[in-house]
């Protein structure tokens, strides 16, 4: 069973980067899997899931505490809760989805945020037809009240998902608002400032990487 000995992160302590991919990995398949209605889980079914060595997997969770019991597996609810506060996305996270066309609508539809504490809090659009219908159990909002948003609804991250011509200006007025995590679906290139995280999803590119290691 996992043991309550778990090493916190400490304050100001930052996992490297290929850490916090994997640990972000297992939290999708833990997640999957409990949908599912399992229970526990292996290391080695993580591997399968992730193609990440299940000698690396134990690794990286031994380095947090005592995870699991060989033979046994991991009991997955307390997996999940140990890996959200060492990834700390413990509790609930309010982003802002700019744009209600078709990709907006799918992403504002989709389970995903929500299985991981992440709550759309609006949607902007600057289409008059879009404003004041409803996506999932959000209005969509004047783009123009945007600032306003932001700090009445305390949103922390914004999601872009307009087409690339407006993605920059759409992050413009996200660091404006004091937005200091974008996440982008456009292809645009974003010029932000330093102290602005931008994450852009390309699902194209990341299919050309997995074809890359995959096919040759």
């Amino acid at each position: 069973m996992l043991q309550s000995s778990a090493r916190r992160a400490e304050p100001g302590e930052r996992l490297t980067v290929g850490v916090a991919a994997r640990l972000s990995r297992y939290l999708q398949v833990l997640t999957q899997a409990r949908k599912m209605g399992k229970d526990r889980i292996s290391s080695q079914e993580i591997a399968d899931y992730t193609n990440i060595n299940a000698t690396q997997i134990r690794r990286d969770l031994s380095a947090f505490g005592k995870f699991g019991k060989r033979g046994v597996g991991y009991n997955i609810d307390s997996l999940l809760g140990e890996i959200r506060t060492i990834l700390r996305t413990q509790g609930q996270h309010n982003i802002a989805l700019i744009g209600a066309g078709r990709l907006g609508q799918a992403i504002a539809s989709s389970p995903i945020f929500a299985e991981h504490g992440i709550n759309i809090a609006a949607i902007l659009d600057k289409d008059p037809e879009k404003v004041g219908r409803r996506l999932g159990n959000v209005e969509v909002s004047d783009y123009r009240s945007l600032a306003s948003i932001v700090q009445e609804r305390n949103i922390i991250v914004g999601v872009i998902a307009v087409p690339a011509d407006h993605a920059q200006e759409a992050a413009d007025d996200l660091v404006r608002a004091g937005v200091k995590i974008i996440f982008n679906y456009s292809e645009a290139l974003l010029d932000v400032p330093s102290d602005v995280a931008v994450h852009t999803s390309n699902p194209a590119v990341e299919l050309l990487y997995a074809l890359y290691f995959h096919l040759t």
